[in-house]
């Protein structure tokens, strides 16, 4: 299985601390690996959070989760954590989404990804659409939408965050790393 979840991994009270952390950053428009930028494959605001200054709790929460569940379901050979977190914003102005993608790629840093983890820091009834979801191959998985929820998938697998039809979706995403997958 390639795929683990952590409910209440944020306080609401704590998500909403996330969101103003993001919001005090320069917000830029989400690219793909390598910062190009596809409208119809991506169109998210995006912010990098200062993980070893003001959202360093942040950072400990998330790798203690990452921790426990490749203890408990992954098993990869995970050394470090070498990118930043990443707030996204999908916002209904811009239908704002990712297509089918997997977080493994080309760049200097994308090649050593080895898990995933996204949590959802909006109220589930504070968007429509929006959804995460992870292709398990036979069947797709759709993530939990519980504020302060976190889901975690092998980042070879392919994910996408579908429409948003109403409101706005935050999420923060990390990625642990390693050496690469043989």
């Amino acid at each position: 299985m390639f795929t683990s979840s952590q409910p209440s991994l944020f306080t609401p009270a704590e998500c909403a601390e996330i969101i103003r952390l993001s919001q005090t950053e320069t917000q830029d428009a989400g690219g793909l690996v390598g910062g190009v930028q596809q409208g119809e494959i991506r169109r998210a605001k995006i912010s990098w959070l200062d993980d070893e200054g003001s959202a360093s709790w942040v950072m400990q929460r998330i790798m203690g989760a990452v921790a426990k569940a490749n203890r408990e379901t992954f098993d990869f050979d995970i050394t470090e954590f070498r990118e930043k977190l990443q707030v996204a914003a999908y916002d209904e102005s811009e239908a704002g989404h990712y297509d089918w993608h997997s977080d493994i790629g080309e760049g200097q840093i994308a090649q050593f990804r080895k898990a995933t983890i996204v949590t959802q820091l909006s109220p589930p009834d504070a968007y429509e659409g929006g959804g995460l979801e992870v292709n398990l191959g036979s069947r797709v998985l759709t993530a939990d939408r519980d504020q302060g929820s976190a889901t975690l998938f092998a980042s070879f697998m392919l994910h996408r965050v579908i429409p948003v039809t109403k409101g706005t979706r935050y999420s923060l995403t990390c990625w642990s790393h390693g050496p690469r997958f043989r």
